[in-house]
């Protein structure tokens, strides 16, 4: 036979307060720091996912600008070489010039007062 004993009772209801009680200070602590996080995260200067998609793509397109212009160089001083090859050898060589004599030097003249 089980007696009946109201302070194991109240005990138990007491510690089942307690529990709920702590449970929902989690919950509040958890929803705080959620909500203090995001604040935190909302203050930094991030970019959005559309933003940080549009700025990939524009450096895709540079870069593919970049090699198409620099393959066009190349094959513009490719068509360069040729040309300045054949203007040289159209040239005669040029025969040295004789070096130039140095002027006489001349006496100092003393001036007149």
């Amino acid at each position: 036979m089980q007696s009946e004993n109201r302070f194991f009772d109240d005990l138990a209801k007491m510690v089942n307060g307690v529990a709920g009680t702590v449970a929902g200070a989690g919950r509040e602590a958890e929803a705080a720091m959620r909500e203090r996080a995001k604040e935190w995260v909302g203050r930094m200067d991030f970019v959005s996912r559309e933003e940080f998609e549009a700025v990939k793509q524009m450096a895709a397109t540079a870069r593919a600008e970049t090699e198409a212009l620099k393959a066009r160089l190349d094959k513009l001083e490719r068509a360069a070489k040729p040309a300045a090859a054949a203007k040289a050898a159209a040239k005669p060589a040029a025969a040295p010039k004789p070096a130039a004599k140095p002027a006489a030097a001349k006496p100092a003249q003393k001036p007149k007062s």
